[in-house]
């Protein structure tokens, strides 16, 4: 005769459970570049290891710390971490924004001048200062051509992103250098959502 299956609560041991996904709150500074961009990165990744619920908000960088700091009470300690993603551009509370968000324990991928940056250093290296995005732009455009940023179609990047963070280490290996132009540091949002 076969087994009985055992009832709940019965005292038979149960198989290992499968450990919970450490969960990404990550929120970027425009309504859809870094947004666009790191969605398809997730999607690509589809790392079992790591949830990330990615936001946009189209502000200066001291509201957009303000901001993920409310999302996170609001979530009640849903995540694990929380990130903002932005950019040096024109905004002149970039050193503000990076103390606010370390006394309020969130993490920065910040870029300078632009996003953008990250983007072209999927393709090739750039080391000499780029004063704005509008400069930045037709450097991209030979790797991408017609490139839009309000859309951004990752399978463009998904196979230089060893190399862009490999560049991107090149020329602020701390990462903690947003003043540094050009830089940018989403190296290290990107290893953590890489991250198993």
């Amino acid at each position: 005769m076969p087994r009985p299956f055992p009832r709940e609560g019965s005292g038979r041991r149960r198989g290992p459970t499968r450990r919970s996904a450490r969960t990404i709150l990550v929120v970027c500074g425009s309504r859809e570049t870094e947004r666009q961009y790191l969605q398809g990165l997730r999607e690509h990744l589809r790392n079992p290891a790591v949830s990330v619920v990615v936001r946009g908000k189209a502000c200066a960088p001291t509201q957009l710390v303000a901001y993920a700091r409310k999302q996170r009470e609001l979530t009640k300690g849903s995540f694990d971490e929380v990130w903002c993603v932005f950019d040096v551009d024109q905004f002149v509370d970039v050193a503000e924004a990076v103390v606010a968000a370390r006394r309020a324990n969130i993490k920065v991928a910040v870029s300078n001048p632009c996003f953008e940056l990250w983007l072209l250093l999927h393709f090739a290296p750039q080391t000499a200062h780029i004063p704005t995005y509008r400069k930045l732009l037709p450097l991209l455009q030979k790797h991408v051509p017609g490139y839009d940023k309000a859309r951004v179609d990752f399978v463009h990047y998904a196979d230089g992103r060893a190399a862009a963070a490999e560049r991107a280490r090149g020329l602020d290996p701390t990462g903690e250098r947003h003043e540094r132009n050009p830089s940018t540091n989403v190296w290290r949002l990107v290893e953590r959502m890489e991250e198993r």
